[in-house]
């Protein structure tokens, strides 16, 4: 059975998984709203942000069962959501001091899908530790998961889903600017 020893046990994955998830959400929304230059800053930043915050929060990876499908379903879950976002953040030609380079464009279905995405998670982690920690308790020792790996999958679905957006954002940005450009296209001033 699930001791009350173990709600502390919950309780420390509930306040990583909120300050990693709001961390991350600060990052992505402070970066990407409105129309936005793709810099290197803005491409490694995030990168940055992930090295600098997850070892703290990172436990002991699971090398096997349950523990690891957990982990393996939190990272593709973090893969899927990156590519979703993305689709909410095209990028396009434009001119910052007067230079051609490329721009990215994040407005309201952008930040919808974050709030969502992150709020779920963050409801998650408060409902493992207020409304079904017993039974969340029950299955974890039914199926030998750790909090470990049950906190660690959360991190890899908000870490991914942060390192894929940056990916497809830096992929993306290059292919604008090598691109082929049209010979009757003249570049916005903005």
């Amino acid at each position: 059975m699930w001791g009350t020893g173990s709600n502390s046990y919950l309780a420390a994955m509930d306040m990583s998984v909120w300050i990693l998830n709001l961390a991350v959400l600060f990052v992505v929304l402070e970066s990407d709203l409105g129309t936005r230059r793709v810099s290197r800053f803005r491409v490694f930043r995030p990168v940055v942000t992930t090295a600098a915050i997850v070892p703290f929060f990172l436990g002991h990876l699971a090398t096997g069962g349950y523990g690891l499908a957990l982990e393996v379903a939190g990272t593709a879950a973090g893969l899927l959501l990156g590519l979703l976002v993305s689709f909410f953040m095209p990028v396009h030609e434009g001119v910052a001091k007067g230079r051609r380079c490329a721009k990215s464009r994040a407005g309201i279905g952008y930040a919808v899908t974050w709030l969502a995405v992150v709020g779920a998670r963050i409801g998650f982690s408060y409902g493992s530790e207020h409304v079904f920690s017993r039974q969340l308790g029950e299955w974890m020792a039914t199926h030998s998961v750790s909090s470990d790996a049950l906190t660690d999958a959360l991190i890899f679905m908000a870490v991914i889903m942060m390192l894929t957006r940056t990916a497809l954002l830096h992929v993306r940005a290059r292919a604008v600017l090598t691109g082929p450009r049209p010979a009757h296209a003249s570049l916005p001033v903005e």
